[in-house]
């Protein structure tokens, strides 16, 4: 791992022995970027202005672009549903829509499953 202020040419670089899974490498949050940064960046704090909000959730959107866990976290923030906050470059009222076209999507595969075959 290389530090900060640890040049490149002089930083060991050893591979692993074998490749490990996010289960066995322990909790996918584990790994996130964001748990550097101050969560204030992504949480909203309370009456924040429109403009304030927008650059905030920008920030917080370049911090997970780097993530290496960012569609896990992503994953999550959809499946518990998270209500507030940007999780996995997605902010709550961006994750509404995905889960809303993810809901369309699955009952319009329904439908269609549910249609006798034409033959």
């Amino acid at each position: 791992m290389l530090l900060p202020h640890q040049p490149l040419q002089n930083a060991a670089v050893v591979p692993p022995a074998r490749v490990h899974s996010r289960e066995e490498a322990g909790p996918w949050h584990a790994e996130a970027v964001c748990r550097r940064d101050e969560a204030g960046l992504f949480f909203a704090p309370s009456k924040e202005p429109t403009a304030a909000r927008l650059a905030r959730e920008e920030a917080a959107k370049r911090v997970c672009a780097r993530c290496p866990v960012m569609i896990e976290c992503r994953e999550h923030a959809l499946l518990q549903p998270e209500p507030y906050g940007v999780w996995g470059g997605l902010t709550a009222a961006e994750r509404r829509v995905v889960l809303a076209r993810r809901r369309r999507r699955e009952g319009e595969l329904q439908r269609s499953a549910q249609l006798p075959a034409a033959g």
